[in-house]
């Protein structure tokens, strides 16, 4: 039976325990039947984003068969604001027009509103700068957000600013129909210097969080790389080139190869052998970085209105390049 919080107030938790006749169901069907107030959907990714939990403990898996007996409790975040509010936010502007926005995103810059960030986003940056400019998307003044970074990988990002801006890029971005080019400093010298990584990507089954290669299941993913500057057998810096677009691709791939990128929160969890190779205290250094080296460098792609070649390129960061000078790899 569904518990919920006291009457008149809106609810932050709610619970449910599982009858007999309940023993098998998948946990996100039973969730939804039982509470009537979620979707399926909605609890699967209250699921994958670790606001459930049964008999006290994180629920992981959407599908775990329910256990007869066994408590769920659910904690709902709070809801964001329907339309993002405009905030003051600098962020570099490369080109803009009617049509478009480039920028040079910042790391630190979520891109897009979410629970646990619901203001202080480049989209709340975007609204404030474009103001009465804006013309918006689907009737609402807003940017269009053809492609994501992550927050702390900072580089060129394009916005559309119209609904058919919107969709040209958009299927630009599907057919990488672009130029798009990444720079990741990771330990380790890859071998051969130049090459593909090929593997399937999907949620850990071990934690949902974050990504993996697979064994089953998963969705196709193919990175191309090649060495830029080495310092062996430390640390090198490659250029990163995406022929899929998959969540934390780059940063999957390479740590599957065991060449994680430099300062990686998630898929850098141990001291690697190669840090050993570097004096202190420039192997402190790099282990102290405290995100991951990766930079989007450079894109291209056709103006959606008139057909135009762009072309936009940044240098890494300064704290990046930081690194860079003290392995003797500065970019010129």
């Amino acid at each position: 039976m569904p518990l919920t919080s006291p009457q008149g107030a809106s609810p932050t938790s709610l619970a449910a325990v599982a009858g007999p006749q309940h023993a098998g169901q998948r946990a996100d069907r039973f969730l939804a039947d039982a509470l009537g107030s979620l979707s399926r959907s909605r609890l699967k990714a209250l699921i994958e984003a670790g606001h459930v939990s049964r008999d006290g403990a994180p629920l992981r898996e959407p599908a775990e068969p329910v256990r007869a007996g066994a408590r769920y409790a659910i904690e709902l975040p709070p809801a964001a604001p329907a339309v993002p509010a405009a905030q003051a936010i600098p962020f570099p502007i490369l080109y803009e027009d009617a049509d478009l926005l480039v920028l040079d995103k910042p790391a630190g810059l979520v891109v897009h509103p979410a629970p646990g960030n619901v203001d202080g986003t480049l989209v709340n940056a975007l609204l404030a700068h474009c103001g009465d400019s804006l013309p918006g998307i689907g009737g609402e003044r807003r940017p269009g957000i053809v492609h994501r970074l992550d927050k702390d990988t900072s580089g060129v990002m394009v916005v559309a600013k119209t609904e058919a801006a919107l969709a040209a890029l958009s299927a630009a971005f599907a057919a990488r129909d672009l130029d798009r080019a990444y720079l990741a400093l990771v330990w380790g010298v890859p071998a051969p210097a130049a090459g593909s990584i090929e593997g399937p990507i999907g949620r850990d089954p071990r934690e949902r969080k974050r990504m993996a290669v697979l064994s089953r299941g998963g969705k196709p993913a193919l990175t191309h790389y090649r060495t830029l500057a080495a310092h062996a057998p430390a640390a090198a810096l490659l250029e990163c080139r995406l022929a899929t677009g998959r969540t934390h691709q780059i940063r999957v791939h390479l740590a599957s190869r065991g060449h994680p990128v430099v300062g990686d929160p998630l898929y850098l969890r141990r001291i690697p052998a190669a840090a050993h190779a570097l004096p202190e205290p420039l192997r402190r250094t790099l282990l102290d970085f405290p995100r991951q080296a990766l930079h989007a460098a450079r894109l291209g792609f056709a103006h959606p209105r008139t057909g135009t070649p762009l072309s936009f390129a940044t240098p890494p960061p300064p704290d990046m390049q930081a690194l860079l000078d003290a392995l003797g790899m500065a970019q010129t």
